[in-house]
């Protein structure tokens, strides 16, 4: 199953109807749960930096609604927003420069290709790595890339179940990844080689999010690949099973996962 097609649709909505971005992250926000692991370690690792202004680099933004969430809850913070699509990133130029947000600048630009020295305190990269052949080249750039001290947050799918493949015959079930995900150890025999060391590691869609994310995610996604006249049908479905995914996701949230599907990987410099 491809995810680009459904996520250019939304991509396509909300640039149509530019007011629906604020609810459509929120949504975002709400239904992912890598999401609330994301903006709960983002808020820990400001607190590293006290007062400081910090640089922070986006790398792989997407629609943008991480640097929107950094934008107002680190603060004060610099952020320079990234991706290789054109499109996504000129929609969101637009809509931070009609919502006044100063302090994120959007560029393209291939991490493969990155060429930045001592520059940010924080790197964040979420589901992206999973997406990209030459990992260790760009982990590489963002070493060289982080200040002394600086932070990489990586979110991405785990190698125990990780987009849905749970044994070696099987394929992944998100056809643009170029690998099922990682372990802990290796991003630890990836990233230390290059001088990173571990600030922490967490398993996250564990047994609860994981099936939080077959029935918020993975079932509706289907539908909207076989036809997307499923998006009709949206609201009824998550009206009715929505109550179910959040208390599954909470007990995720709440657990510590020996394994999980998603693994949330910090490295220091």
């Amino acid at each position: 199953m491809h995810y680009d097609p459904i996520k250019n649709v939304f991509a396509s909505v909300i640039r149509k109807i530019p007011f629906l971005r604020v609810v459509f992250y929120k949504i975002l926000d709400l239904m992912f749960l890598r999401s609330w692991y994301v903006r709960r370690e983002l808020k820990q690792l400001r607190k590293n930096f006290r007062d400081k202004k910090i640089k922070i680099l986006d790398a792989g933004t997407g629609y943008g609604q991480y640097a929107y969430f950094m934008a107002k809850h680190l603060s004060p913070c610099e952020i320079k927003a990234v991706d290789i699509k054109e499109d996504w990133i000129f929609d969101c130029k637009e809509f931070f420069n009609q919502r006044k947000i100063s302090n994120v600048r959007f560029e393209i630009e291939d991490l493969t290709k990155l060429n930045y020295t001592d520059e940010f305190d924080l790197i964040v990269c979420v589901d992206v790595m999973e997406h990209i052949p030459d990992d260790v080249k760009v982990f590489e750039n963002f070493y060289t890339a982080l200040n002394e001290n600086g932070y990489l947050l990586i979110n991405t799918p785990s190698i125990f179940g990780g987009s849905d493949v749970h044994d070696e015959d099987e394929e992944s079930f998100i056809g643009e990844h170029a690998r099922v995900g990682y372990s802990k150890e290796e991003l630890e025999s990836k990233l230390h080689l290059l001088g990173f060391s571990t600030y922490k590691s967490q398993y996250t869609y564990g047994f609860w999010g994981d099936k939080a994310w077959r029935l918020g995610i993975k079932y509706p996604m289907i539908l909207l690949n076989l036809s997307k006249i499923f998006f009709i049908a949206l609201p009824v479905y998550y009206l009715i099973t929505f109550p179910f995914t959040f208390l599954m996701m909470y007990l995720d949230f709440i657990s510590r996962n020996n394994i999980g599907s998603g693994i949330n990987f910090i490295a220091k410099k």
